[in-house]
């Protein structure tokens, strides 16, 4: 028998340490390799770390809510003689292998957990570069062709028996957190590659312990305090909420938006939708005027580098959507949206989103938003005051729709209305700006029609 010391792996381009978010053993356990062993956040990358290993858990280091650098001392296993330096050696021998060739641009690589709409639209930041050209973009690459610029983010004892398959893990597509590939992952591929069909084929996922083991019945607490500690993620969210509140001068702007035309054009185009397919929100119609309104008002499309002290203003309109999710508020992105169609903007929302809901969403999805949409749907109420998603200045917020009686020409009439709330940062847009800017929002939300023009 022998010690294997296994140190925190880089987890990411420019990553320096993590919080553990919570072990998945404890000393005494028996572990086999590529297994969970614990979890832990960089950033907003919430990150499954496998055991490198198969063997017998000796020690781990920190608690949850403890950061950890990379590098350090985080498990020691008591492994058979040999395995714990078969499973270095490729690592040693495979740098390049390890950081999957030239890093592609854009922001963080490592994958977060990141996040649709609801809930505040509150500053959460994450990721990213554009990677995503949208539909018929150019450039698609085919699912068996390496990519040359893809990181590669997997463990040791996978990359081992990648090697003594002959299997360039740049083929493989990873269903872990930020394309991460997992044990699953790559038996699939091998055992399609064997089968002698497309590794991109649809192969049955494998069962594992987790899937197998029955829920533990929901017990109801019968008084008293739980104490919770603020770790991961929801730590994150409270510090960057305390940062913008601390930091940023909010002004806040409500406006109604008389949206009868709107509902009405809504419900023409979902009428022709094919059986099944999701109905259009208000979302990306909001989102398509956004785009056309900020051209006149690029103050609002804007980022503050408060360490240079400049504005940055952005031509692109990158639409953070506030997105709640299990494990809190993420702001996935949906970029250029001034060059999308009104479909192509619907179905990036729900790509996005959904990826975010369900932990799957990259870094570069996550991060480099311009701008923030957030709604709050049927908990809409009435007037909101968002909190702005630092480092941008302004943030949208849609209140829920509903009819009542308006008077329209000297006559009562019920029509559908809407509240806008909006938060701007003072220092950089002024009161009278951000107003104009919103009672332009209004005037294409009322006329749809001038929503597909320039």
């Amino acid at each position: 028998m022998s010690r294997y010391v296994f140190k925190l792996p880089d987890l990411g381009e420019g990553t320096v340490e993590a919080e553990i978010i919570g072990w998945r053993v404890k000393p005494g356990d028996e572990v086999s390799e590529d297994d969970v062993i614990v979890e832990v956040m960089t950033e907003k990358a919430a990150v499954e770390v496998p055991a490198p290993v198969s063997g017998k858990i000796v020690a781990t280091t920190g608690q949850p809510g403890d950061m950890v650098a990379v590098g350090s001392e985080l498990v020691v296993l008591e492994t058979a003689a040999g395995a714990a330096a078969a499973a270095q050696a490729p690592a040693a021998e495979e740098p390049a292998a390890a950081n999957g060739g030239t890093r592609a641009g854009g922001q963080s690589a490592a994958a977060p957990r990141p996040g649709a709409t609801g809930g505040n639209g509150d500053a959460r930041r994450a990721a990213g570069p554009v990677g995503d050209r949208g539909p018929g973009g150019n450039g698609a690459r085919s699912p068996a062709e390496p990519d040359p610029n893809r990181r590669v983010l997997t463990s040791p004892a996978i990359r081992r028996r990648a090697k003594e398959a002959g299997i360039d893990l740049r083929q493989v597509a990873g269903s872990g957190p930020q394309g991460r590939i997992g044990r699953e992952d790559f038996e699939a591929f091998a055992a399609a590659r064997s089968q002698g069909r497309s590794p991109s084929a649809p192969v049955s996922p494998l069962p594992t312990a987790a899937a197998a083991r029955p829920a533990a019945p929901a017990q109801r607490p019968s008084g008293g305090v739980e104490e919770i500690k603020v770790i991961g993620l929801r730590r994150v969210i409270a510090q960057r909420m305390s940062e913008a509140k601390r930091n940023i001068p909010h002004f806040s702007y409500v406006e109604e938006v008389d949206v009868t035309e709107l509902e009405s054009l809504r419900r023409h185009l979902n009428t022709r939708l094919e059986p099944g397919a999701p109905a259009l929100t208000y979302l990306p119609f909001v989102a398509l005027a956004l785009a056309r309104v900020l051209e006149d008002f690029p103050q609002c499309n804007a980022h503050y580098d408060a360490e240079r002290g400049v504005i940055l203003r952005h031509r692109a309109v990158h639409l953070g959507i506030a997105t709640q999710t299990p494990d809190g508020l993420k702001v996935p992105v949906v970029r250029d949206v001034q060059l999308r169609s009104l479909w192509d903007v619907a179905a990036q929302m729900r790509r996005v989103t959904e990826a975010a809901r369900a932990n799957k969403a990259t870094r570069e999805e996550l991060a480099g938003s311009t701008i923030t949409l957030t709604s709050l749907g049927k908990l809409g109420g009435i007037v909101s005051t968002p909190i702005i998603n630092a480092p941008e200045v302004s943030i949208i917020g849609i209140n829920r729709a509903v009819e009542r009686p308006v008077v329209v020409g000297g006559a009562i009439t019920v029509r559908r209305m809407m509240n806008l709330s909006s938060s701007f940062d003072h220092r950089f847009v002024d009161g009278h700006d951000a107003a104009a800017m919103i009672q332009a929002l209004k005037e294409r939300l009322e006329h749809p029609a001038t929503i597909f023009v320039g």
